[in-house]
């Protein structure tokens, strides 16, 4: 059971529509594997296996075939499931069963997942720590003394850990990357646009996107493939389908240039991360690509990001927090207040910064074809601390500052992957971030396949 739950999604998928494997014996495989690492890790936080278990007997009687044929699926609390508890990790809605489905649920149950549960996401997903009051702390399936990143750590953790195929998430800051990072998985963060989110308070919202986690990259592929493609709801759509994702990622890259950066021009960097990732580069010279060191301008990221985080936050969140300020988490009270000090010349700043940023990205990847750089500034640190407050001995001003190296990525609209690129001495994952260009999403998977093909850093699984 345990070896089926770790069989790439695209062979379990294959088997399925083939019907050489069944939903109903897929789905008992995983209930049995949340029932067994679960209650240690905390990252399933709403389980409904009686609910899958009908769910795949009813797909296994059906004669069409679907393209996951009955993977479970368990989606990340932020994402409403009709009939299901969501409660944005937070306290105000500990209870609520939401009406109708986010887009996404009801495109990928089309294709054939089943909802097996809710993964767990500090509340509203605020920070790349997986922590909240209604459900605790999540768990890393490598050393459960640490945290398993965030804020789509519950679906990392138990893709890690082998209890869902993949995962669905959302990516902000960080929220793909990190825990991706955290858990030894492919975490992509794709083009602004590629997945549609509806209902959104702010349907033109472009600094937070959803995408897929799994263990490989071809799995991560799979996934989005079925995310991805437009819809009549989402005005900043882009018009691709999501099947361009299903072609082989295969590429000769030969004489591909690249330009690697350790510290992203002067973050501090604890030297446990680019221990693992220098030793790396030999792979993509191995693979004829040719590297220089060099970063992109990434002035005036910090102020471009924090305002228009911060009016985001107070757009979505502005209202609850004011009405149930005792239960609504001090971060999130400090970005809502952000955005209210935030004057419309601020705002005005931070997008002609995020524009600059943009062509300053857009520019220097007309020299280069990617550009690589570590997905975080540390490994996992302990999951009893809300965020680090200093890395490298340098201090931390708030609990945003130690994402900067995903979330300078972030206000370029640029895509970007994590894939899995070793362990530190105490057995800490630690993750390479690829950078593509715009709307490439389909090039930064293939550079993530060839890199994983030939390190297979993905086969480590967790202890137990």
């Amino acid at each position: 059971m345990t070896d089926l739950c770790f069989t790439p999604a695209v062979t379990l998928a294959r088997l399925l529509r083939a019907r050489k494997l069944s939903a109903v014996e897929v789905v008992k495989a995983f209930i049995a594997q949340i029932e067994r690492h679960n209650p240690s890790l905390n990252a399933i936080v709403t389980f409904v296996p009686e609910q899958a278990l009908n769910a795949a007997k009813a797909l296994d009687r059906r004669k069409e075939k679907t393209l996951f044929g009955g993977l479970p699926l368990a989606y990340k609390d932020l994402v409403a499931t009709k009939g299901v508890r969501t409660t944005w990790g937070s306290l105000v809605y500990r209870d609520h069963v939401p009406t109708q489905n986010h887009l996404v649920v009801d495109r990928l149950s089309a294709a054939g997942a089943i909802l097996i549960g809710k993964t767990n996401t500090p509340e509203f997903g605020a920070g790349s720590q997986t922590f909240n009051k209604v459900f605790g702390a999540t768990k890393n399936p490598y050393d459960l003394t640490k945290t398993c990143g965030g804020s789509s750590g519950g679906g990392a953790a138990a893709v890690a850990a082998g209890m869902l195929p993949f995962a669905d998430g959302s990516d902000l800051a960080a929220s793909l990357r990190n825990p991706g990072n955290y858990c030894n998985l492919v975490g992509l963060r794709p083009t602004p646009g590629r997945v549609p989110s509806w209902p959104a308070v702010n349907a033109w919202d472009t600094l937070s996107v959803m995408g897929p986690m799994a263990r490989t990259v071809a799995d991560a592929a799979f996934l989005f493939s079925a995310m991805a493609g437009p819809d009549p709801r989402a005005p900043t759509c882009l018009p691709e389908p999501g099947s361009v994702f299903m072609k082989s990622l295969s590429r000769k890259l030969k004489g591909a240039r690249l330009a690697w950066s350790g510290d992203m021009g002067g973050l501090p960097m604890d030297p446990r991360v680019n221990a693992v990732l220098e030793p790396q580069l030999k792979v993509f010279r191995a693979l004829g690509c040719k590297i220089e060191e060099a970063t992109p301008d990434f002035s005036g990221a910090k102020e471009s990001f924090e305002t228009l985080r911060s009016v985001g936050f107070l757009n979505r969140y502005g209202a609850v927090a004011d009405k149930h300020r005792d239960k609504v988490k001090d971060t999130v009270i400090w970005n809502v207040e952000e955005g209210r000090r935030r004057s419309a010349e601020d705002v005005a700043r931070a997008e002609v910064q995020r524009t600059e940023l943009f062509q300053r990205m857009r520019a220097f990847l007309e020299k280069y074809d990617f550009f690589l750089c570590p997905v975080n500034q540390l490994p996992p640190y302990d999951v009893t601390v809300e965020w680090p407050r200093e890395v490298a001995g340098v201090k931390m001003e708030n609990y945003l500052d130690w994402m900067k190296s995903c979330y300078y990525i972030t206000i370029t609209s640029h895509p970007a992957i994590s894939v899995p690129a070793g362990f530190t001495p105490e057995g800490l994952p630690v993750g390479l971030q690829i950078v593509g260009r715009y709307r490439d999403d389909f090039g930064v998977l293939q550079l993530a396949h060839a890199f994983e093909r030939e390190t297979e850093v993905w086969k480590r699984r967790p202890p137990g």
